[in-house]
């Protein structure tokens, strides 16, 4: 099990290339991931993020990369011979109009836009080598650390499902004497509002059977203890599994909510108002995990 938070980051120098990236991931419902690097890396954006996708299936990813060339033959001064002449000629011709001394200096001229610049000279498969080799290595760390997280989240929901284990356990017994209990009630509010000894067994039963139906739980309980049984598990499964247990979750809620509704005991009403609370922790903690 993998929380979807952490960091990685590592540094590689290789081939006169320095190489740093830093990888922030942070919860989030599906896949969401942003490359921020130089210019001239971001064509290989595309990689990055298959890269990453086939390590981290779900997260919001934030890569930040840093990357300098620092080849003695890594840069070029190209000068724009045409407009320079451009320049020459308008200033010459400024200079004739005005009866001045035009004296243009080659130095004055490079300092104009767009006549001197400065080229990178890169080798793309030599930097995408060490792209992907320096971002792998964040990656990794990035994973180990999550991880370990995802190890510490999977002791607390192992925690968390027993309890929830034990209050379904307490409502199946209080709940296994409801009948009985409503049997001896009605017998003697029958009597009471008689004032007869005798009670007309043929109509009780039907108020029996009615009532049975009405606040029987038992199936609701099985099915909790089939979700249990299936989120124990998921968490111990490797691979992403956030998914499904968050929908394991909205089942096991949607059980806890009917028993509520059915219930005609104080003890039940309180054990569903603990249960719910557990799920909810879980629900908050399972948010985290991948």
């Amino acid at each position: 099990m993998n929380s979807m938070t952490g960091f990685g980051r590592a540094s590689l120098g290789k081939e006169e290339k320095e190489y740093l990236i830093e990888i922030k991931a942070v919860n989030h419902k599906y896949s969401d991931i942003s490359v921020k690097a130089p210019r001239n890396l971001m064509a290989f954006e595309d990689k990055i993020r298959r890269t990453v996708l086939n390590k981290i299936s779900r997260g919001k990813i934030d890569i930040y990369i840093t990357y300098s060339n620092l080849g003695a033959n890594a840069k070029k001064v190209v000068i724009n011979k045409a407009l320079a002449k451009q320049y020459i000629g308008e200033l010459k011709e400024v200079a004739e109009e005005n009866e001045i001394d035009s004296n243009i200096k080659v130095i004055e001229i490079s300092k104009l836009p767009d006549v001197l610049n400065i080229e990178e000279i890169e080798d793309e498969g030599s930097i995408l080598e060490g792209l992907l080799e320096c971002l792998n290595i964040a990656l990794d760390k990035l994973i180990q650390m999550r991880h370990e997280e995802g190890t510490r989240i999977k002791q607390d929901l192992s925690n968390r499902i027993l309890k929830v284990e034990e209050i379904v356990h307490q409502i199946s017994e209080d709940s296994s004497g409801l009948i009985q209990n409503y049997i001896v009630k009605l017998e003697n509010r029958i009597r009471e509002i008689l004032q007869t000894e005798v009670v007309d067994q043929n109509r009780l039963a039907q108020e029996i059977v009615i009532y049975s139906d009405k606040c029987s739980v038992e199936e609701e309980l099985t099915r909790l203890e089939s979700h249990i049984a299936q989120f124990k598990e998921l968490i111990c499964k490797e691979g992403p599994v956030g998914k499904k247990l968050d929908f394991l979750m909205q089942e096991m809620n949607r059980e806890a909510n009917t028993i509520g509704s059915k219930s005609g005991s104080l003890e039940i009403t309180n054990c569903v108002v603990e249960l719910k609370t557990v799920l909810e922790d879980i629900r908050e903690q399972i948010q985290n995990i991948e």
